[in-house]
């Protein structure tokens, strides 16, 4: 078995091509930055989860309504950010 961990079915030997095929179009000097854009990106993106997860349960506190569904949002938001942390997991910086 391939000690790499599969990516959405994707092997070494196809992760490597593809990394060669991005090097040649954008250059060694580019593939940083974009890294670095795609991790600002994913960053706000989990920003803006948080903020709306936070507002539609202040929302729903100030009007009454019985927030007993937080548990269920917030598994369920939990799971998107698991998914969300396996896809990314390659982008981020390992130091």
């Amino acid at each position: 078995m391939n000690s790499l961990p599969l990516f959405i079915g994707i092997s070494g030997a196809e992760i490597a091509f593809i990394l060669f095929i991005a090097i040649m179009v954008f250059g060694a000097d580019k593939i940083p930055e974009i890294a670095r854009g795609l991790g600002k990106g994913m960053r706000s993106i989990k920003n803006a989860t948080e903020d709306i997860k936070s507002e539609v349960m202040r929302s729903a506190e100030k009007n009454g309504v019985d927030t007993g569904f937080k548990s269920d949002v917030t598994s369920s938001i939990d799971k998107v950010k698991e998914e969300i942390e396996e896809i990314t997991g390659s982008v981020k910086r390992r130091f």
